[in-house]
């Protein structure tokens, strides 16, 4: 990654207790004015996160992942005042038309210059292009849905943030506002856990499963241990900028060419094909198999006596497989690439809970490891595994994260495989 661009480059100081009314760029509505009759002190949940951070093992010194958002921006404040010496560190990723990326940066350099910390910019647009946005086009074309949220995460973010503030500033931890928690296990393991967070509604481990222990032992989640209600209640009192900033409803890329359909317009041209049904009978036309996801069941614009759902797209024949949701469950699938966090990868059948999407409920399932491909080694996570769902599940989508919990404790993940590659 390139040099920074440096700004707001004041000497951390201790955060006041609350601050005076900001300047609202980059919100809707500033804080309220009632934001500085708040409580001058914390409520109890974030009281309990800031002395947590103070009596945190070993250099409390971080760069915060600053987006310009309400959750990274209460995390540096939270760190700030907990004694921390703190630097903001924003990814530039995109570049264009689009605002999203413009305004989180402007947002991030004020929020560091309201708390009086350094505030850094790496341009990392050529990263994400090459490891987002080219493998997003690579795996609609093929016919999967891919889940760029992790992939970035790992390939974009958390990595490259570490490297980039080892070597330019030599901070060796990183924080950011992801609601998730760390459970760091004692000697001779070392091995860090990773732990949903407490607001079940706003919990991201999910997104985080495919980081490696050499990341994870370096993060600060200081917001795994509060809801969003918390989170906006204390940007409030410290009159944070973003305190009512709305959160973005769609994926970044989305957001900054206006749908995903215009997204992935602008890289695949129209490829026309059949809507078919599982048995062959052709039903309609479709201009791309990358506009339709496995459980579609609106807007495929064919009539048919019952609902019908999206079962597969068939990449080589360029069709769309629709079928009655009597025809759309399955009982299990095969996941590969896994990335073990908190266990060792298992050398036998395992019971355990699996999320199959973000938002989808966990649900009980039987792991068996199998045998990892060539694939799976060339990923660097040379481990896969079949799952026996306890209940036959829909919407299983190759490209997607199954990912492993055991109650609140994420085990490990990987992608599920397309069937035909079963």
């Amino acid at each position: 990654m390139e040099r920074p661009r440096r700004c707001a480059l004041a000497t951390a100081a201790p955060l006041p207790l609350a601050f005076p009314p900001p300047a609202t760029s980059g919100a809707p509505d500033g804080p309220s004015a009632t934001a500085a009759a708040l409580a001058a002190t914390p409520a109890a949940p974030a009281a309990a996160v800031i002395g947590r951070l103070r009596g945190w093992p070993g250099e409390h010194r971080v760069a915060v992942g600053l987006s310009g958002g309400v959750d990274s921006s209460l995390t540096a404040a939270l760190l700030v005042e907990a004694g921390w010496q703190v630097e903001g560190l924003t990814l530039w990723l995109m570049s264009g038309k689009g605002a999203c990326c413009a305004e989180g940066l402007v947002d991030a350099a004020g929020i560091c210059e309201q708390l009086a910390i350094p505030h850094h910019v790496v341009d990392s647009r050529a990263r994400f292009e090459e490891q987002i946005v080219g493998f997003l086009v690579e795996g609609y074309a093929a016919g999967v849905t891919p889940l760029p949220c992790s992939r970035c995460n790992r390939e974009v973010k958390f990595s490259p943030m570490l490297e980039w503030a080892e070597r330019e500033r030599g901070i060796a931890r990183i924080a950011t506002g992801h609601y998730a928690r760390l459970r760091h296990a004692p000697e001779p393991s070392g091995r860090t856990q990773l732990l949903r967070g407490l607001d079940a509604r706003k919990d991201q481990s999910y997104f985080l499963y495919d980081l490696p222990q050499q990341v994870l032992s370096r993060l600060v989640f200081p917001l795994g241990e509060l809801t969003k209600a918390d989170t906006r209640l204390e940007a409030e009192r410290y009159g944070l900028r973003t305190a009512r900033k709305p959160e973005s409803q769609d994926l970044c890329l989305a957001d900054h060419h206006g749908s995903m359909k215009a997204f992935l317009d602008a890289y695949l041209p129209p490829r026309q094909g059949e809507i078919v049904l599982s048995d062959g009978r052709v039903l309609g036309q479709h201009d791309g198999i990358e506009h339709f996801t496995i459980g579609q069941r609106k807007g495929l614009g064919v009539a048919w006596s019952e609902p019908l759902h999206v079962v597969r797209l068939d990449a080589a024949m360029n069709r769309v497989v629709v079928a009655p949701r009597a025809e759309a469950g399955r009982g299990g699938c095969v996941v590969g690439a896994i990335n073990w966090v908190s266990i060792d990868s298992p050398q036998a059948p395992l019971n355990l809970e699996v999320q199959v999407r973000y938002r989808s409920a966990p649900v009980a399932a039987r792991l068996t490891p199998l045998a990892a491909t060539a694939a799976d080694t060339a990923a660097g996570r040379p481990s896969r595994a079949r799952l026996e769902f306890a209940e036959e599940q829909f919407s299983i989508t190759p490209g997607q994260a199954a990912v492993f919990y055991a109650g609140e404790v994420l085990l490990g993940g990987g992608l599920i495989a397309a069937e035909d590659h079963q």
